[in-house]
């Protein structure tokens, strides 16, 4: 479970560094939403992993096919039905649910397509949004959400408590939370309020 304490200095996002640093050495990795493929990258060169990337941006998915990963476009609300159930140690979804359509199907997907899932996201209900809401009465322009309402991709914020009612009710067991307030990795008393982002290692029953 979470643990205070400072992230080492690493090219990699602060979730996805937790992310990398929890997955087992040599596993096979479906990393949905993957980018430009950095974690794939990481987890295939620091852990001997077999990862393979689904990505909606064609200019992401050349990025990874550059670096010699295995990508293809496509989208996460429409495109996880083919893959076989358990075909993948893990699945990943980094800052992704938040943006999609339907997320309660997508982690249906998830869980179904790997043996555990990872899923991070930033927290809605962190202080400095609610002290931005409180105050100006608008939807909040922070380091975590940067960009207007009308702009964002996020269509579906959600917090910390949000996410555990979620899978508590879906009986998703909970094997892993870590909680990040910018690149500091910060114990689980009060997250909710302190955290910015979170990070989640689940598995089905």
């Amino acid at each position: 479970m979470s643990a205070p304490g400072l992230l080492s200095a690493d090219v990699l996002r602060p979730d996805l560094a937790v992310i990398a640093r929890h997955v087992a050495s040599g596993s096979r990795v479906l990393d949905v939403g993957c980018g430009d493929g950095t974690l794939m990258a990481a987890l295939r060169d620091g852990h001997g992993c077999d990862a393979r990337g689904l990505e909606l941006d064609p200019v992401n998915v050349a990025a990874c096919v550059a670096r010699g990963l295995s990508a293809i476009q496509g989208d996460a609300d429409t495109d996880l039905s083919p893959y076989p159930d358990a075909s993948f140690d893990y699945a990943i979804l980094s800052q992704t649910l938040q943006t999609t359509k339907r997320p309660d199907l997508v982690m249906e997907h998830l869980l179904r397509i790997g043996r555990r899932a990872f899923v991070s996201f930033p927290n809605f209900a962190h202080w400095r949004v609610r002290l931005s809401l409180l105050a100006g009465g608008r939807m909040p322009v922070t380091r975590l959400l940067p960009v207007a309402w009308y702009e964002t991709p996020n269509i579906h914020h959600l917090t910390i408590a949000d996410f555990r009612d979620f899978v508590r009710m879906r009986g998703i067991t909970v094997e892993g939370a870590w909680f990040l307030d910018g690149d500091a990795l910060i114990g689980a008393a009060a997250a909710n309020w302190r955290a910015e982002h979170a990070v989640f290692l689940l598995r089905r029953g």
